[in-house]
């Protein structure tokens, strides 16, 4: 492992930046994943740990014009008990609700799980069907930029993303659902929270005359990263949630994903929880 050889704590985005554009240094926020995976050996400190806890401005849920923006520092726990998370995006709140235990949702941060990268992530499938984008700051050139990455674009692996290096993921951006918005979310695994996804699936769209319109579909723990359903979505676009459009789906996205075989489930039995849970899913948002 490693040896740290400096602790930094800044108290605001211009000084954590700065640090960062020095390069060589791992960011830490709750540490509920960075501190278990560093024991572990899976990830090695850099010579610089820096603590963003104490940076103003990355925590909590505002009204950004037509979005949504939610601190990178915004706990679990707190994203759980939200009131415009609960009016706008209760999808989010939902997979909260079944991440891992109080007091892992009391440390954990929305940004580190992102950040984290994991293909079983309890929020990304949800946030990336809320067509959610990420919020990235640096300061390459002495002043502060920023840039935005659609969350669906945003992993590149398991444990890795478009972040730079120089990089500090400030804020994740959610655009204000439409009138007649739905959204679901479903997490299989052997207890409801506790347990990393054996799969996940989240799906919406707006309502309108029996059927979705802009439909959304993302799968997570059957690929590398998480991943939208791209054939699924297209089988239900625009078409009545009938029982042959909903079968159609669920076919399309049983053999559009690609999970492999682990502790936690074969890759048939993944597919067969993804038809079906896919098939059940839509059955309710059409009788909703």
């Amino acid at each position: 492992m490693t040896a740290i050889e400096r602790y930094a704590a800044p108290q605001n985005l211009d000084e954590a930046l700065g640090i960062l554009q020095q390069g060589e240094v791992t960011i830490l926020a709750g540490g509920t994943d960075l501190m278990p995976q560093t024991k572990a050996g899976r990830i090695a400190f850099k010579p610089t740990l820096m603590n963003i806890g104490r940076i103003a401005g990355l925590k909590g849920v505002t009204l950004d014009g037509e979005h949504l923006r939610i601190g990178a520092l915004t706990t679990i726990s707190e994203l759980l008990r939200d009131p415009l998370i609960a009016q706008h995006a209760p999808v989010l709140a939902e997979a909260c609700d079944h991440f891992a235990s109080d007091q892992i949702r009391n440390a954990g941060t929305l940004g580190g799980n992102i950040n984290n990268a994991s293909p079983a992530g309890d929020t990304l499938v949800p946030l990336i069907v809320l067509d959610a984008e990420v919020e990235l700051a640096s300061k390459p050139n002495g002043s502060v930029a920023t840039r935005r990455v659609p969350l669906a674009e945003f992993f590149t692996g398991p444990g890795r993303t478009k972040r730079a290096a120089n990089e500090l993921l400030t804020a994740v951006r959610i655009p204000l659902p439409k009138p007649g918005h739905v959204a679901r979310f479903y997490k299989f695994g052997t207890r409801p929270a506790l347990d990393i996804s054996t799969i996940s699936i989240g799906i919406a769209g707006i309502k309108r005359d029996g059927a979705l319109t802009e439909a959304r579909i993302a799968y997570g723990a059957v690929a590398a990263t998480p991943v939208r359903g791209r054939s699924a979505e297209a089988a239900i676009e625009g078409r009545r949630l009938d029982d042959d459009t909903i079968e159609t789906a669920a076919n399309a996205a049983r053999d559009e994903v690609s999970p492999i075989d682990d502790v936690r489930a074969s890759a048939w039995y993944r597919k067969e929880l993804i038809h079906n849970m896919t098939r059940r899913m839509l059955d309710h948002v059409a009788h909703a």
